[in-house]
């Protein structure tokens, strides 16, 4: 990343120079802001620096004293951290005191805390700036900047020599001077997060100073990236509906007695086969507003009333497994369940011992299968270990039948697609008592899903669907392809989701967060979300809530200094393919150290700027997506930072969930026409 520095600015300044920054720096001690300015300057989306120098402070005004000029130095940057300051730095002049209280605010609100040795004299001997390191790492520093002046190539090689001993990720060094021009750019390609230019020439801050212009080419080159630099054209792009609800809600509908609306829909293959589902069971459906609402006229089901033999969940799983329980309920005779592709070579497993527990036979554990006998209330315990859709069959299906159930599953995995289930029933005149336990630690945490043990569903029978008018919700899971482009490539706005969403995918958030990502939202929970390029270091996380993150957080990792840990490996083996190995195969073709030891995935990443300069961007060239559609969408997303062209044997499977995705992708890299314009895609 580069880091622009601004000062001798007022506000309109400021904010006029940040057009064309992909971060900045800006002096507070320099530029003329008040306080209310500072507190607009740093709402901004760029990825900012506070820095307020204490010796230019004093410069500035002669007549404050030493603890004036501190207090003057401590307001200003407090005021920045409270604002949105993405880093907060204080040098090593700063008295302890001073730098406590401002590390406690800047972890309370999320800022990086740097301390900084500046030297303007010279540079030190290899064992004095290991000791200026760890006098800043002792002092708290989460990153550590050491700048000299270089009077020789000597000079600056030992300040790079710096990145050979300590995590690059944590650590700015370089050197000033002529001698130290070169280090500006190779401590990017040493993995560094970020590192300084100015302006213009005239508006350098230190000697060898670099402009943006002339660093921007020496790192990205001809390159071009989504979002990057002044032609940046910010487009927004909204989001299909979730079908995960969609699926869900479509079902409902179909169930009820009465005419339900859905609003929001936009088609997708898997969607569109719980439409045809729908009508099998003898429902109506009819699709209005250019297709942007259905309307359902439900069949009133209650047990044994549908008269359907046979049922088509095309390439659907969860569609499949929402309907072993219902066909099983609501028909009056054996149900044949049929499906196609990657579908019929994915194992329904563990679901002949699930459904035995209520009176239900499988004759296959693979589609085709019959479903045999008639569903029955009773009490039964389930291993969450294979995952939520077939208990989420459960929890639309029980409801219907005669009497109170108890279902209680143990390691629950994906907990989240339960309580869309939930929700998505309850607004259909269904609603099921639920109790989450895990220990202390889940006590403690407030509810965290990953340390949930146990969840029982306590079940009242002879319930029935009834009509509803529902809005269907965005889709995280095709978002995050977008969020992720943004953030490690320029920038991404996007309109249609809900960040009190309970989607599981909506975990892409606190994702990029950890990793460093700058984002933000306009326009309340539902709102547009902006994501912007900035410094990404290694993260570690558990996606067994959220598998469907794998691919593109696998993508985002590469692009992560360090090396990042995501687990939850064992809940990928079943997908449209086999999904651990696919990334693996995907990951190790584009040249990226990664590894799966026990149920975690190992990825070694480095930073845009690293890659270009080091000629280490991805390997283009010839990939399979294994016909599965989120491979689809994170080889389009890792294409962006490949050396040479992408190609995917099976681009149509994207069709599964996002039929418009590549239309939007092309939308979110298109920068020619510069203009800001929203775009409804729909299919």
């Amino acid at each position: 990343m580069i880091c622009t520095v601004i000062q001798d600015r007022d506000l309109d300044g400021v904010m006029q120079a940040l057009e064309c920054c992909e971060m900045a720096e800006i002096r507070l001690d320099r530029c003329r802001l008040s306080t209310e300015d500072i507190e607009e300057c740093f709402s901004s989306d760029v990825p900012l620096v506070a820095t307020c120098r204490l010796a230019d402070v004093m410069e500035a005004d002669g007549s404050l004293s030493m603890q004036q000029a501190l207090k003057t130095c401590e307001e200003r940057l407090l005021k920045a951290v409270d604002a949105g300051a993405a880093y907060v730095d204080v040098e090593m002049e700063i008295p302890k005191e001073v730098s406590k209280r401002i590390r406690a605010r800047a972890h309370s609100c999320g800022t990086v805390f740097i301390r900084s040795v500046h030297d303007f004299n010279a540079t030190g001997t290899d064992d004095e700036l290991r000791a200026q390191v760890e006098k800043c790492r002792y002092y708290g520093a989460d990153i550590v900047k050491i700048v000299t002046m270089a009077h020789s190539a000597e000079d600056a090689a030992r300040v790079m020599r710096l990145y050979d001993e300590y995590d690059p990720a944590s650590i700015i060094a370089f050197c000033m001077g002529e001698y130290g021009r070169d280090s500006r750019v190779e401590c990017l390609a040493k993995g560094a997060p970020y590192s300084y230019a100015a302006l213009s020439e005239a508006e350098a801050a230190a000697p060898g100073q670099l402009t943006a212009s002339d660093m921007a080419a020496k790192v990205y080159g001809d390159m071009r990236f989504v979002g990057y630099g002044p032609a940046n054209a910010s487009r927004e792009v909204r989001m299909p509906a979730s079908k995960s609800f969609a699926q869900r809600a479509v079902l409902a509908a179909a169930l009820a007695e009465g005419i339900s609306t859905l609003d929001g829909y936009s088609p997708c293959s898997d969607s569109e086969s719980a439409i045809r589902v729908a009508r099998s069971l003898g429902a109506e459906v009819r699709s209005l507003d250019g297709g942007r609402t259905l309307e359902i006229r439900g069949v009133g089901a209650v047990p044994g009333s549908v008269g359907t033999e046979n049922l088509n969940v095309g390439e659907s799983g969860l569609l499949t497994r929402l309907m072993i329980p219902l066909s099983a309920v609501v028909s009056a005779s054996d149900v044949t369940i049929e499906g196609e592709k990657t579908l019929l070579g994915r194992p329904m497993k563990g679901a002949d011992r699930m459904l035995a527990a209520f009176g239900v036979q499988l004759s296959s554990d693979h589609v085709p299968l019959k479903v045999c006998g008639s569903l029955e209330s009773g009490n039964a315990s389930i291993s969450g270990k294979d995952g939520s859709q077939l208990i989420s069959g459960l929890l639309m299906a029980l409801p219907l039948a005669g009497g109170k159930s108890t279902v209680t599953v143990t390691n629950p995995k994906s907990i989240p697609y339960m309580f869309i289930t939930l929700d998505v029933i309850r607004r259909f005149g269904v609603d099921i008592a639920n109790e989450m336990s895990g220990g202390r630690e889940f006590f403690e945490s407030d509810g965290d899903w990953s340390l949930c043990r146990e969840i029982i569903f306590n079940i009242r029978g002879g319930q029935r669907y009834r009509s509803a008018r529902f809005s269907l919700e965005g889709d995280w899971s095709a978002a995050a392809n977008f969020l992720v482009a943004g953030a490690v490539f320029g920038r991404a706005e996007i309109a249609g989701l809900d960040t009190t969403s309970l989607q599981a995918d909506l975990s892409i958030m606190d994702i990029l967060m950890d990793a460093g990502a700058s984002l933000s939202q306009t326009g309340g929970d539902t709102g547009t979300i902006t994501v912007q390029r900035a410094p990404l270091t290694a993260f570690s996380i558990d996606a067994s809530n959220c598998p469907d993150l794998f691919p593109i957080v696998a993508v985002l990792a590469a692009f992560c200094q360090g090396t990042s840990r995501i687990s939850g490996v064992d809940r990928l083996a079943h997908k449209e393919s086999d999904r651990g190995a696919a990334i693996l195969q995907m990951l190790s073709q584009m040249g990226v150290n990664a590894s799966v030891q026990g149920n975690d995935m190992l990825v070694e990443g480095h930073s845009l700027a690293r890659r270009c300069l080091t000629g280490t961007l991805l390997k283009g060239g010839k990939y399979t997506s294994h016909h599965d559609h989120r491979m689809v969408m994170a080889l389009k997303v890792a294409g962006l930072g490949a050396d040479g062209r992408i190609e995917i044997d099976d681009e149509e499977c994207v069709g599964k969930s996002f039929p418009g995705f590549m239309d939007a992708f092309a939308l979110m890299k298109n920068m020619a026409s510069g203009q800001d314009k929203a775009v409804q895609i729909t299919d």
